[in-house]
């Protein structure tokens, strides 16, 4: 029996960053040691005041369904965490997702039509690109690669690349693939840009927490953009949940009661004893995301250093845990021939739209991290 498949489903290509994860799994079945930097998952154990507060949300009897848009008392903290970066959201206007990634599956779902047109600032996580095409909405693509990932050289090309057709732009800051945070400046841009067109922006603040040296600005602070800013967050990166999934939106409520319907006839809801525990999170491990966010800067400049060393500038990130080093034109090849020869994992720029780098996680230890640029070196991969 042949299978004729959806549209939808063969605009989009096979995840990047898994393949290569599932390369090192492999290689690693076979009794190969693979240093893996390919992953986006911190390498420390969830707190455990948070396994804690899960496991007496168990006990306690809580795990039926939840209200479908999350639980009051986690949607209360998150409203009054928001509020602590200057933005202005009732409890109403968040709805509490399993994991971020499904939190920006149901905006672009709600937003974007056949042959919308959504812009993404290059190098871009790649999950935006497969939901834009999932939607049936077009791509923008804006490289910010030619100074060093920063948005405020490259305003002028966003001004070239959006207009009124424009129905959609996101923000990361800090950003996946690349760590940059963006300057006051740059989002002062994006805000002129975006009420020029009258465009709606999500900003992308999964990685908020994870700073240094460097203020993460929320767009939604900015004069005029309150009511065109849809606020994406959660909970993976900063409290090392990702297996948890949980993650959150907020924004207009026009756009919360649409993307709730989404929501609510997909998922239902996020886990019951989960959302207990994001209280938890949200109210009590400043400490652990402040040492977290401490060891992943020490291993950020020892990897520069090490780079250096062997003759390679690399653009210094500011957040997240993620580092571009440029490579090959092909950077396919390379990634391939890095995993085969190396026994290192990383992940292609052209997944992130950037060709010419390959990503690499430093969400692994500084010895590890270590022998992972000496395997590169090694094999002449510097």
């Amino acid at each position: 029996m042949s299978m004729d498949f959806a549209a939808r489903v063969e605009r989009v290509e096979p995840s990047a960053t898994l393949a290569i994860s599932d390369a090192a799994s492999e290689l690693e079945a076979e009794g190969v040691d693979v240093v893996d930097l390919s992953v986006g998952e911190p390498d420390f154990p969830t707190p455990e005041n948070v396994v804690q507060a899960a496991k007496d949300a168990m006990d306690a009897g809580h795990t039926g369904y939840a209200p479908s848009n999350g639980i009051p008392e986690l949607k209360a903290a998150i409203a009054e965490k928001l509020a602590d970066d200057g933005l202005d959201y009732d409890p109403d206007q968040v709805i509490v997702t399993p994991g971020g990634k499904q939190g920006l599956y149901e905006i672009i779902n709600a937003l974007v039509d056949d042959g919308d047109e959504v812009a993404l600032l290059d190098p871009a996580w790649v999950s935006y690109e497969a939901m834009v095409k999932l939607s049936g909405g077009s791509l923008t693509r804006v490289d910010t690669a030619a100074h060093d990932f920063a948005l405020e050289p490259a305003l002028d090309d966003l001004a070239d690349a959006v207009s009124d057709e424009t129905e959609l732009l996101v923000v990361n800051s800090p950003g996946n693939p690349h760590g940059a945070v963006y300057s006051r400046e740059a989002l002062e841009g994006v805000r002129d840009l975006a009420v020029e067109h009258d465009i709606l922006v999500i900003s992308d603040e999964i990685y908020k927490e994870i700073t240094y040296g460097a203020e993460a600005i929320s767009l939604g602070t900015l004069d005029g953009m309150g009511d065109r800013t849809i606020t994406l967050n959660g909970f993976s990166k900063a409290y090392s949940m990702t297996g948890w999934r949980l993650g959150y939106f907020a924004g207009p409520e026009e756009l919360v009661s649409q993307a709730g319907k989404i929501h609510s006839h997909s998922v239902s809801s996020a886990v019951n004893f989960v959302q207990h525990a994001g209280v938890e999170a949200l109210e009590n491990c400043d400490e652990a995301v402040a040492e977290m966010t401490e060891a992943f800067e020490a291993r950020r400049d020892m990897l520069v250093d090490l780079f250096a060393d062997h003759g390679v500038d690399v653009a210094v990130p500011e957040g997240a845990f993620y580092m571009m080093l440029p490579v090959d034109d092909d950077d396919a090849a390379w990634c391939q021939g890095a995993i085969d020869e190396a026994h290192v994992a990383t992940v292609p720029g052209s997944a992130f739209g950037t060709p010419g780098y390959a990503r690499l996680s430093y969400a692994a230890s500084e010895e590890r991290l270590r022998e992972g640029v000496e395997r590169l070196a090694e094999h002449g991969y510097l």
